[in-house]
């Protein structure tokens, strides 16, 4: 397995969901890979599996050799794997330290750097990456547009960033889900997403129930036209 490089940054100074505080439970991290698979079914996208979300992030984003990625939020290293496999170079970042060691264990042998890093602040320099992912680590963070503009600094000019998230719909669920006591979970309607991110274009748009997949382009680098508009898939 790949060292996780530098000091983490200390978790007890920063400012968490009950969310994010649960991914540092040991427990939490076993279990997150069979939540993951099953989690998009239970949120009203049936027909989405692991292998298609997989199939669209290769197809749309198109990894390979020579590109440097980020997975921001990594969990249990799903989009680390997938860009890894595609001959990517990856660096795949968590807060929670056994979620990176779950992440670890799953994606070995890819040649993945793994990263125990608060994303909102990562003190990465700007510009390093030709691609970030994103896995519902929106919905997470303490701080959705600071987390947002510090993944487009990173980027490099013509880079792509891809979300997942879920969207907002108003339910009773998610209004629950938002109470600090039950979770603090954000969840972003795609207008405000794409407001929180001045620096980038949306190419690609897709609604799977409640689920998200967004497609971004930071400029400089043949992106659409002022007169193109986004594709919703």
């Amino acid at each position: 397995m790949n060292a996780m490089p530098g000091p983490p940054q200390h978790q007890e100074n920063l400012n968490l969901t009950l969310a994010q505080r649960s991914n540092l439970w040991p427990l939490t991290a076993r279990g997150y890979h069979a939540w993951r698979a099953q989690s998009l079914r239970l949120l009203g996208a049936p027909g989405l599996t692991l292998a298609r979300e997989a199939a669209l992030l290769r197809d749309l984003c198109r990894p390979g050799p020579g590109q440097q990625w980020l997975d921001a939020g990594t969990s249990s290293g799903f989009y680390a794997g997938v860009l890894a496999r595609a001959g990517a170079e990856v660096l795949a970042a968590d807060l929670s330290a056994p979620m990176l060691q779950e992440a670890q264990r799953r994606q070995r042998g890819l040649g993945i750097q793994w990263r125990q890093l608060n994303l909102e602040a990562s003190g990465l320099p700007a510009c390093s990456f030709d691609g970030v992912t994103v896995g519902a680590t929106l919905n997470e963070t303490h701080d959705p547009a600071r987390l947002l503009a510090e993944l487009a600094r990173l980027l490099r000019p013509g880079g792509q960033l891809w979300l997942m998230y879920l969207r907002r719909t108003a339910g009773p669920l998610q209004t629950a889900l938002a109470r600090p006591a039950l979770g603090g979970l954000t969840f972003p309607d795609p207008a405000w997403v794409a407001r929180a991110l001045p620096e980038l274009r949306l190419i690609h748009g897709l609604n799977e129930g409640a689920v998200r997949f967004e497609r971004y382009e930071k400029a400089g680098g043949g992106q659409l036209g002022p007169g193109q508009a986004a594709r919703t898939l």
